[in-house]
């Protein structure tokens, strides 16, 4: 059916993938053996993700109902709230991506993630900042129909990036009528939102503005926000399908700076390290997709995308070594880029078996520069390189059911990547290489409770600072997972044991910005997720991990080693719970969310270790007519925690905050 059908408009949207695009707030009753469905034509679409309960792999799925009820300061805080993902923020603007951590990795800026929008790659290749830079405000939360967190690099479909996992992000293809939302709140916060589109059978649509103001709860850290969406899609036969869409986004802003651990243990919260210090960054992405459905049981579907950004900003680095940062001087730094790219993909869809080879090609252009600046004026040049990176690559993903309770998941790519570096005033330098990343899993559908499983895989991601030195080789990971699937009536649970062994490892200094690699680690632990529905109008849901993260042998660019010592900003255990009471037929709902971080060591600081905090957060909605209003309360406790914190300096967390919705629909 088409719930089945995979899209590469997500490229190729993996066939591995555990939950449904449209079962977020449902549960299944388990039945007593697999089965595959026919296939149907009418209600398939390009660029949907869906993803299947019985694979042999982890993933999270976050429906637009939680969305619309998670009180999240934006799409960082969004997925710590319902997704578990270990977050830590840096609080210097919503275009200065923060840190999301999966099963212990803690990249900077998110780049041991893959962040996927219909299709569309948002993780950013040769850039001096850093190396996959991977800024989630791109998502306009209005228009997502479901947000799938993979755990792990089980897909065959995703490479360069998808070292940790994946966040795959769908938006509708169609609404019918206008919905408009104005979003005030505290601190000087005030948004609205206004979304529209048309559902005419084979043809649809969803277009959407929204705009965003906060005088921040810290001077000096005021930002504006725009953003536009638009999605069309298009039946051209009875068996071709042509889905495009735009995302743009612009956003400015001003920062604090960083506060002296001394300054956070005192609350005083009101120190500026530079009021010249902020930024602005600029994005769009444009993106057409095709399907052709070749044969009763062969699919076929082809995305073109092209990208545009450019990013500026200025910061007062505290004083600390590493590569000419912290200096205690404002730096600048400015990126200009484009790109494009292409994916495409065959599926035969047989009795016992799935199968989908396919392809992907893609360039990138980046300028970067970086500067010692004194008040936004520059003084001397740091980095001025041009480069470019250039990547293909052929995957394979097969399920085949070996009985009726027998499933086999092979996979498996291979990437080749060419990048060439220009320093201004220098000899240019290029290189290239490849990269094999197979993919198996088994699992075996128990005739009543759920299912076991068991996955072995290859990821891998670019290292920091390939756009000046081509040569640097990949980071890599074996991923290994061997789980529990709960599958009820009443409860829905994942357990699952893993461990990843990483070479070339590598450790960033979110706040010097120095980075160090050549050595390796292990991350392994115990993860558990769940959706328990306690009566008809209570559910209680959560996501945990509990991490064992050490260094086998590092030795940092000072020349201290770091064997057996923890990664840096990686908590022994966090994750995330909610309770729900949502009555089916009452005008009304209530939502009450925990996230907790625990221990962790800060970057720089193997002998220190922070200790756990939990924040409280509660939510909602009263329907009255074609109004809604929403009541989200973030931080419930007031409570005082480092977002993130590196060489005795830290980036305090946001206080409480209360946040409203008047949505009404026309």
């Amino acid at each position: 059916m088409t719930k089945t059908l995979l899209s590469l408009a997500t490229l190729c949207a993996c066939a591995t993938l555990p939950l449904s695009a449209q079962q977020g707030d449902t549960l299944h009753v388990h039945g007593d053996s697999l089965n595959h469905h026919p296939i149907q034509l009418e209600a398939i679409t390009v660029t949907a993700a869906p993803v299947k309960p019985h694979e042999p792999s982890t993933t999270v799925k976050i429906s637009p109902t939680i969305i619309q009820q998670t009180p999240a300061t934006d799409a960082y805080d969004l997925l710590r709230q319902v997704g578990g993902i270990e977050v830590h923020a840096q609080g210097q603007g919503p275009g200065f991506a923060s840190d999301a951590s999966v099963r212990g990795f803690s990249s900077d800026h998110s780049t041991d993630i893959a962040l996927w929008v219909d299709g569309v790659p948002n993780n950013e290749p040769v850039n001096g900042h850093a190396e996959g830079y991977n800024d989630w405000n791109l998502l306009f939360p209005a228009a997502i129909s479901g947000i799938d967190v993979l755990k792990g690099p089980t897909s065959a479909v995703y490479g360069n990036f998808a070292f940790a996992g994946v966040v795959n992000v769908q938006t509708l293809e169609r609404t019918e009528g206008t919905t408009l939302d104005l979003d005030p709140g505290s601190y000087g916060h005030w948004g609205g939102t206004l979304l529209t589109g048309y559902d005419h059978g084979l043809n649809g649509a969803v277009f959407g503005l929204r705009g965003e103001h906060e005088d921040g709860w810290r001077p000096n850290s005021n930002y504006d926000l725009g953003q536009a969406h638009a999605r069309i899609v298009q039946g051209l036969s009875s068996v071709t399908t042509l889905d495009a869409g735009i995302e743009l986004y612009s956003t400015k802003w001003k920062s604090p700076g960083f506060l002296s651990d001394s300054a956070f243990q005192a609350s005083d919260f009101g120190q500026v390290e530079n009021p010249t210090d902020g930024g602005y960054k600029n994005r769009a992405q444009e993106r057409v997709s095709f399907r052709v459905l070749a044969g009763p049981a062969l699919l076929w579907r082809t995305t073109l995308y092209s990208t545009q950004g450019r990013w500026q900003l200025f910061l007062t680095i505290p004083p600390e070594s590493g590569g000419g940062e912290g200096t205690g001087s404002q730096t600048e730094e400015e990126d200009k880029r484009y790109g494009l790219g292409m994916t495409s993909a065959l599926t035969w869809y047989l009795e016992k078996a799935e199968i989908t080879v396919g392809a992907e090609t893609r360039y990138d252009h980046s300028r970067y520069e970086n500067w010692f600046t004194t008040d936004r004026v520059r003084d001397s040049a740091q980095t001025l390189v041009t480069a470019h990176q250039g990547s293909a690559a052929l995957f394979a993903q097969s399920n085949e059911d070996l009985g009726p309770h027998f499933r086999l998941s092979l996979g498996g790519r291979i990437d080749f990547q060419s990048t060439s570096s220009t320093p201004e005033g220098g000899t240019a330098a290029g290189h290239g290489k490849a990269i094999l990343s197979p993919k198996a899993g088994l699992l075996y559908h128990l005739p009543v409770a759920g299912d076991l499983y068991a996955n072995v895989s290859r990821g891998f991601r670019q290292t920091d600072g390939v756009i000046e030195d081509p040569n640097l080789p990949f980071i890599t990971v074996w991923a290994y997972e061997a789980g529990f699937k709960v599958d009820g009536s009443v409860v829905n649970a994942n357990i699952a044991l893993f461990r990843n062994d990483v070479s070339n490892e590598q450790t960033f200094n979110p706040i010097t910005l120095a980075s160090f690699s050549g050595g390796s680690s292990r991350r392994q632990g115990v993860e558990v997720d769940f959706i328990a529905r306690l009566a008809p109008a209570v559910r209680l849901t959560g996501d945990w991990t509990v991490t064992d993260a050490k260094y086998d042998h590092l030795i940092t660019d000072a020349g201290d080693t770091l064997d057996g010592a923890r990664v840096f900003n990686t908590a022994k255990f966090s994750g995330a719970s909610a309770l729900e009471v949502a009555p089916e037929l009452a005008p009304w709902r209530l939502r009450l969310t925990t996230n907790v971080v625990g221990p962790y060591s800060p970057f720089d600081q193997p002998a220190v270790e922070l200790p756990t905090y939990a924040l409280l957060h509660f939510s909602g909605g009263l329907r009255i007519g074609q109004a809604e209003l929403q009541l989200g309360i973030r931080n419930l406790l007031n409570h005082k925690y480092p977002e993130l914190q590196a060489g005795g300096f830290v980036t305090p967390g946001e206080p409480r905050s209360v946040f409203g919705t008047v949505r009404y629909t026309f």
